[in-house]
């Protein structure tokens, strides 16, 4: 996976650089708009890291320049920008995530997994921004999920899970890999709550007649998709 980050604070720009090269990214780097929209265009990436206020061009440009050329790359903004007018501008512009200044790495490491996990997606759709899975329609940004004409609505944990299932469809994900996922390093929820959580979403996405979607592999885990594999 490549990353372009695109960032005038040096000391900012060069230790993330490490970070994530040393997560197993490949990292281009540039210091101003200008370079960092030439490179944009010119090389393949898997996401774009700009920081919103650049020299020579602004990262809110780069976004607009490449959505206008039909690129999807993702796009996560770095800005001290935190109004709400700020967030909406940017998104509007194109960008598919927004960390404002400072931030947490730790955060910002998940948001850069989320947001290749989900343009590798074959189920994501880089027009309406939704996972779909058959019938099911997940809106990750708003946790609500449609289906069927139905309207779900979902916590924030229903939502993540769901957001998982649909981005691994097929795969065999187990209580581990889920734990890990949802929850972070050193919070200990009890040895049921992964149960209790796929009773909950259950009972949210699967209505009546609809087609099973999350299936139980005993002792294993669980495996998401319009039919089991044992």
């Amino acid at each position: 996976m490549r990353i372009l980050l695109v960032d005038d604070e040096v000391e900012l720009t060069d230790p993330l650089s490490h970070v994530l090269t040393r997560e197993g990214y490949g990292v281009d780097a540039a210091y101003d708009g200008t370079r960092g929209s030439e490179m944009a265009a010119a090389g393949s990436y898997d996401l774009l890291i700009l920081d919103w206020m650049l020299p020579g061009k602004t990262g809110l440009e780069i976004c607009q320049e490449l959505r206008h050329q039909g690129k999807v790359t993702p796009v996560l903004f770095l800005t001290a920008k935190d109004t709400l007018d700020d967030r909406v501008q940017g998104l509007d512009a194109g960008a598919d995530d927004y960390l404002v200044k400072p931030f947490e790495l730790r955060e910002l490491l998940a948001r850069v997994r989320a947001l290749l996990r989900r343009s590798g997606s074959q189920n994501y759709d880089s027009v309406t921004g939704k996972l779909i899975v058959a019938d099911l329609e997940l809106d990750c940004d708003n946790q609500v999920a449609y289906r069927q004409g139905r309207v779900i609505e979902l916590s924030q944990k229903e939502s993540q899970l769901l957001q998982y299932f649909m981005e691994n469809t097929g795969q065999l994900l187990t209580h581990a890999q889920i734990l890990q996922y949802l929850w972070e390093d050193g919070e200990s929820p009890s040895s049921n709550v992964i149960a209790a959580l796929i009773r909950l979403l259950r009972r949210k996405v699967e209505v009546g007649k609809e087609t099973p979607l999350i299936h139980t592999v005993y002792g294993k885990g669980y495996r998401f998709g319009t039919s089991a594999i044992d």
